[in-house]
C-alpha cells in the first residue's frame, strides 16, 4: 500500500483527545495486533462526532489503525452500536431478540414509536430521539429492555418508559 500524502490524510478529523483515548485501546493489544482495537476507536469516534459515524471519520480510524478502509466499513455497519447518520440528542435501543420478544419488547416498541413519534431507524422531529431496533444488548435476564444513551432499564412496561422519558424532558 502507498503512504498516503499528508494533505490526504483523514487522521486530523481524529480530535486529540480522540487519539489519545484510541492509544490506550491500542495499548491493551501487541504492537502488530493494534487493529484489535478498531471497535474501541469506533465508539470513540462517535461521540467525538455527536453519536455518528461518517464516511471520512471512519476512514480515518482504519488510518490510525494501518488497516484497509474496507474492514473498519465492514465493523461499523455490522454492529447496531454504531450509526452512519445523525442521530438524536437521546439514543433508545430496543432490544428485540428472542427473549426480550418473548416478554414484550414488541409492546415497548409499540408503546415508544407512538410516544416517540418516530419508527425504529427514525429521528424525532426537533432531533431529541432516534429510536433503533437492536437485536441483543445482552441483559436477558432483565427483558424487555432498551439502552438509553449508555444506561440500561430493564423489566420494562410502557408506564415505566414513560417515568424513564419524563425524566428528560
Amino acid at each position: 500500500m502507498m503512504p498516503r500524502s499528508q494533505s490526504a490524510s483523514k487522521i486530523g478529523l481524529l480530535s486529540e483527545r480522540s487519539r489519545t483515548e484510541i492509544d490506550r485501546w491500542i495499548a491493551k493489544y501487541p504492537p502488530e495486533r493494534k487493529q484489535s482495537a478498531v471497535m474501541a476507536a469506533l465508539r470513540i469516534a462517535q461521540e467525538q462526532n455527536g453519536g455518528w459515524l461518517p464516511v471520512d471519520l471512519i476512514e480515518a480510524v482504519a488510518e490510525y489503525l494501518e488497516m484497509p478502509a474496507i474492514a473498519v466499513h465492514e465493523v461499523a455497519t455490522f454492529y447496531t452500536m454504531y450509526d452512519l447518520k445523525p442521530v438524536g440528542r437521546h439514543k433508545v435501543c430496543v432490544c428485540t431478540n428472542i427473549a426480550c420478544q418473548l416478554n414484550g419488547s414488541d409492546r415497548i416498541m409499540n408503546h415508544l414509536q407512538k410516544r416517540l413519534g418516530v419508527k425504529p431507524g427514525e429521528t424525532s422531529v426537533g432531533g431529541k430521539f432516534t429510536l433503533k431496533e437492536v437485536e441483543c444488548l445482552g441483559a436477558c435476564g432483565g427483558a424487555p429492555m432498551m439502552m438509553l444513551d449508555r444506561t440500561y432499564h430493564e423489566n420494562l412496561t410502557p408506564e415505566k418508559v414513560d417515568e424513564i422519558l419524563n425524566k428528560l424532558e
